[in-house]
């Protein structure tokens, strides 16, 4: 009787299978190094007392509810170039982030990725990543100014700003990362965001992905020519979606597959 109780209880939960077992970190066909983040909840904006902390920044509570990919680097020009064919960028080198980019070449750029060979194979769709989950992965579960703290002058360790980038953009990666192996998140480019640029809501919320419409694209992470105040893990920008300038880069998200990949067709 307790082994056919125990078939019943087994055969009621819901057994995720192998494929979807999604590993801690992954490598595309691109040379791409893409971070899991596990789902969870976080106080998202700033509090009232954080040094620079602007009006926009309403802290609210956000859940996470799905796992998720993203990219440990900004993406760097040798990859977009790649994906891309072609390299706008004013700072040239193959692994300084690409910039000069619009909202509309990044969307173009997760597209194409996620339509290569050994991307489509493997059932990975790319695209840039909500504000909510950029700024979840870049806290680490801190509620302080930085992933790393409170104390501006450590940033010199982590990011590439005003401060030590020399009027340029530098090689990504180079800084030390956050908790979650992140790199560049409050420095050397700024990055496009998913979502279209709108007050924050000040209810608890799952999941956002901002409003239907807009005039401007959010904007997240500081950049090579910001001060430390506009490199805080709470810190919004925002530009229309055609804008591309100097400080201005992207990095990819992805959802993990929920299917199995596809298997390599018979020779």
């Amino acid at each position: 009787m307790r082994f056919v109780l125990l078939c019943i209880l087994l055969a009621s939960i819901s057994i995720t299978p192998v494929y979807g077992q999604q590993p801690k970190a992954i490598t595309n066909s691109i040379g791409m190094k893409m971070v899991l983040i596990s789902a969870g909840a976080f106080t998202m904006g700033s509090p009232i007392e954080e040094v620079g902390r602007l009006a926009n920044e309403t802290p609210h509570e956000v859940t996470i509810s799905k796992s998720y990919y993203l990219g440990a680097y900004e993406v760097n020009q040798e990859q977009y170039e790649k994906v891309m064919g072609n390299n706008p960028s004013e700072f040239k080198g193959a692994k300084n982030p690409v910039e000069m980019v619009t909202y509309e070449d990044a969307v173009h750029y997760c597209k194409k990725l996620s339509e290569l060979a050994e991307e489509k194979a493997a059932g990975r769709e790319y695209k840039l990543p909500t504000e909510a989950e950029w700024e979840y992965a870049c806290r680490v579960g801190s509620n302080t100014a930085f992933h790393f703290g409170d104390i501006e002058e450590s940033l010199l360790e982590y990011a590439w700003f005003a401060k030590n980038a020399g009027g340029k953009t530098n090689l990504v990666g180079e800084k030390k990362s956050n908790a979650r192996g992140l790199y560049d998140m409050h420095g050397n480019v700024c990055e496009w965001c998913q979502d279209w640029y709108a007050d924050y809501p000040s209810s608890a919320t799952n999941d956002p992905q901002g409003p239907n419409g807009g005039t401007y694209k959010v904007v997240r992470g500081g950049g090579w020519l910001n001060g430390a105040g506009r490199c805080r893990s709470a810190f919004r920008s925002w530009r229309g979606p055609s804008n591309r300038d100097l400080s201005l880069g992207f990095r990819v998200a992805l959802i993990p597959p929920t299917k199995k990949p596809e298997s390599p067709s018979p020779k």
